[in-house]
């Protein structure tokens, strides 16, 4: 079997193919008012913007701009491996602190970030619905 590969998207020398499976997977994972589907191309041609994704062979298994991973996939160590990929990227470009937000119900990712580093800063109320809150979460970097 193959192994997994922690792929960089370069904008302009990416697959379609690979876009494409990327948004169906985004319009697969999260729900339709929390889907960046329709804006994600435009994101991802944006300075400073980027994507990680883990692919074996031809087929996409998760990606990081917001952590996705497929369902089938999940509790292998992808999530870990897009995060730390995104991480490394951050760190090689000097940045000083990574922010993110994450539904409190959603203990393992929850506890993928703190497994990791990350401190939750606070309960910003409403985030994604009107009862549907958010921890905002950081990550600081030695410069």
């Amino acid at each position: 079997m193959e192994k997994w590969e922690v792929v960089e998207m370069d904008w302009r020398k990416s697959s379609c193919c690979d876009v494409e499976e990327i948004v169906r997977l985004e319009r697969k994972i999260f729900p339709k008012h929390e889907s960046l589907s329709e804006s994600l191309i435009r994101e991802l041609k944006k300075r400073n913007s980027g994507l990680i994704f883990a692919k074996r062979g031809e087929e996409i298994a998760g990606y990081i701009t917001k952590l996705a991973v497929k369902e089938e996939y999940r509790g292998q160590g992808l999530g870990e491996a897009l995060l730390n990929a995104a991480i490394q990227k951050c760190r090689t470009r000097k940045i000083q602190r990574v922010c993110l937000h994450v539904d409190p119900l959603r203990t393992p990712a929850v506890s993928l970030y703190n497994k990791l580093g990350f401190q939750i800063d606070h309960l910003i109320e409403g985030y994604y619905s009107s009862d549907r809150n958010a921890y905002r979460m950081y990550l600081d970097f030695d410069v």
